[in-house]
């Protein structure tokens, strides 16, 4: 039990560019295949027992209402138009009752072994009474060896309740996504992965959002700080740049001493660690996805010396940078169909 970080209900209000090009690398950085989902339509009496995922989870009610029993707390009711995001992939159950049976996993949309995107979009699932509720249930494969802390944060469950007003982004996004689910046409496969990705952007920036508010620590207060989320945001934007804690005050308008105060409060390590991290993430995720020779990579994270970098990096990942993209991509490889 960890109180009440357990399970949080937030009330969205818009975000700013800094958040949304934060949250953007972040997801980038973690993301290791395409998601998936399903619709599914649950006839009373039901009750399922959702296995845990390697990544992140979410459910979304679109019709009738059900019970969620979340990894930790108290049981909630969820209704029309709720959203719930598991960020570390935990085990849950959903019911049409707080007290009904719960049986064996049954939506997994996760399963490689799927049939597309839609792992079980056609079938009517438990029960053989009038239809209590229609739900998308869906994955993100997210690597929590490479969790950004600005993910890592984030309670067991979010809860975005429709009676909160959520953004009208969520709710287009939810709507086009049930509509391709219901009745997948020409081009569905490719729809579905990027209305997932949107979906995944919007519920994050209303969480960190509606955590902004009165917020006096942690990235959801460094993302609503002008000074610390421009600093962010230029160090996302160019990390090959020469950054100094200087350079950073000055894009945060702040002078030297306090900014470096301030961005270590909120963000929780000094400026320029934040930057050497986040500098090693970006290249390691070349070194996974890209063939760039070493000095192209070097240069892209900053370093004018491919040796300077390869040192930089064995001290971070435990590898030269080299040996690092044989394992990664040859790993790729075995697990492609």
């Amino acid at each position: 039990m960890r109180g009440d970080r357990s399970f949080i209900l937030v009330r969205p209000r818009d975000a700013t560019l800094a958040d949304v090009d934060v949250l953007s690398d972040v997801i980038a950085v973690m993301r290791t295949g395409r998601p998936r989902s399903a619709r599914l339509s649950w006839h009373a009496p039901w009750g399922r027992w959702f296995a845990a995922v390697p990544g992140a989870g979410f459910h979304v009610v679109l019709q009738g209402a059900c019970w969620l029993t979340p990894p930790e707390g108290e049981q909630v009711r969820l209704g029309t138009g709720d959203v719930v995001f598991f960020p570390h992939g935990r085990e849950h159950a959903l019911a049409d009752g707080p007290t009904s049976a719960i049986t064996a996993p049954d939506c997994d949309p996760d399963d490689p072994h799927a049939a597309g995107l839609r792992t079980a979009a056609a079938g009517d699932q438990a029960g053989d009474g009038a239809p209590a509720a229609i739900t998308l249930c869906g994955a993100y494969r997210l690597d929590p060896a490479r969790a950004h802390p600005l993910l890592a944060g984030l309670p067991e469950v979010v809860h975005l309740s429709a009676r909160g007003g959520q953004s009208p982004e969520l709710r287009s996004a939810v709507a086009l996504l049930g509509v391709e689910l219901d009745r997948p046409r020409l081009g569905t496969d490719a729809i579905v992965p990027a209305l997932l990705d949107m979906m995944l952007l919007y519920i994050l920036r209303a969480w960190f959002d509606g955590q902004a508010v009165g917020a006096s620590r942690g990235w959801a207060a460094a993302l609503s700080d002008p000074p610390v989320a421009a600093a962010l945001h230029s160090i996302h934007r160019d990390p090959a740049r020469l950054w100094t804690v200087a350079a950073l005050a000055a894009e945060a308008g702040l002078s030297r001493a306090s900014f470096a105060r301030r961005f270590a409060a909120l963000v929780g390590r000094p400026p320029l660690t934040y930057l050497t991290w986040w500098r090693m993430t970006t290249a390691a995720r070349l070194l996974r996805e890209s063939t760039a020779p070493l000095h192209v990579i070097a240069a892209r994270v900053g370093y004018t010396s491919e040796f300077a970098f390869a040192n930089a990096f064995k001290r971070v990942y435990g590898t030269a940078p080299g040996r690092y993209r044989r394992a990664a991509q040859g790993g790729a490889r075995r697990a492609s169909p």
